[in-house]
């Protein structure tokens, strides 16, 4: 590089202190640490801010952004990119709160000389079973993509091009610039496919660097079907507010990216897959959600009784 690169780290998180603190000291143990790390707090009700802002002798200049509502995920990143593009980051990592980078990751991504059309990203290793935290999807040398699902299976090469990628992700400013904020009104489970696909839409290339790795959970019972050619994953038994958000984010994001006939065609393949490994009760939760998204009824959601999370 002929100039440094500043960096800001970015995140959001929910009364889960020990994760969020987690986080921030993952951060601080870069060999090349970011100039910033920003967190967007969805409204606390435990020590979570407080045990961030007691943190002292950081590497980086850590902010902690108090949100005025509870805007979930994609809102808080929304928040805390926005705030980070404000103080002058050249490039925002995306994280999660329980996404913590081994020591070597950031310095691995900047390795290669910058290349702001292009956005670079960590690979997620479940520290449970040592596979990809979600599958990987990889160029196949053929023109098409492949899904990949530990280090084992990576094709070789310190970078490999990737596509739909979102935790660990390295977005540039002038991504950033060009395709727009984070659209936070998807609450949580959309903004890791919305906004890779815009960036895509846009023209910027998105690879994996081999030798950058975030250790984060992945989901405990995850499906996975081929649907007419294309993959398709469910998560057994998640909460009726994820399930929610996930049907509705998919049905919205489906109906923009191909019309109405895929998305009433992604809205029955979550029908069927949840009556089949949930239970036929939950049809009348997966018909809401995907009224909802169809007809664009984003933000969040005001399900009568439900527990509402970042």
């Amino acid at each position: 590089m002929s100039a440094p690169i500043s960096i800001a780290a970015v995140f959001a998180t929910m009364n889960r202190a020990a994760a969020a603190v987690g986080c921030v000291r993952a951060l601080a143990a870069q060999t090349r640490p970011p100039e910033w790390v920003v967190v967007a707090d969805n409204g606390s009700t435990d020590d979570t801010v407080a045990a961030m802002e007691a943190m002292n002798s950081l590497p980086f200049e850590l902010v902690v952004h108090r949100m005025p509502e509870n805007r979930g995920n994609a809102g808080g990143v929304e928040a805390a990119m926005d705030l980070a593009m404000a103080r002058g980051a050249a490039a925002v990592w995306i994280l999660d709160d329980d996404s913590w980078p081994r020591a070597g990751a950031l310095a691995a991504l900047l390795e290669k000389p910058w290349d702001p059309m292009v956005v670079r990203h960590a690979l997620q290793i479940d520290p449970q079973t040592g596979r990809f935290t979600w599958p990987l999807q990889v160029a196949d040398g053929k023109g098409g993509w492949r899904l990949v699902n530990s280090l084992e299976d990576m094709p070789p090469g310190a970078c490999v091009r990737s596509r739909i990628i979102w935790t660990g992700a390295l977005v540039p400013r002038e991504v950033r610039e060009s395709v727009g904020p984070v659209n936070g009104d998807l609450f949580i489970r959309g903004e890791d496919e919305e906004y890779p696909w815009r960036i895509e839409q846009a023209g910027f290339a998105q690879e994996a660097v081999t030798h950058a790795v975030l250790d984060h959970p992945g989901p405990e019972h995850l499906v996975h079907w081929q649907v007419l050619g294309k993959n398709f994953f469910f998560e057994r038994g998640l909460a009726d507010w994820k399930l929610y958000y996930k049907v509705r984010n998919m049905v919205w994001l489906k109906r923009r990216q191909a019309g109405g006939v895929r998305a009433c065609g992604m809205a029955l393949t979550y029908a069927l897959a949840t009556a089949w490994l949930d239970g036929s009760q939950r049809l009348p939760l997966i018909w809401t959600a995907a009224r909802d998204g169809w007809r664009g009824r984003l933000g969040k959601w005001r399900g009568a009784g439900k527990r509402l999370c970042c």
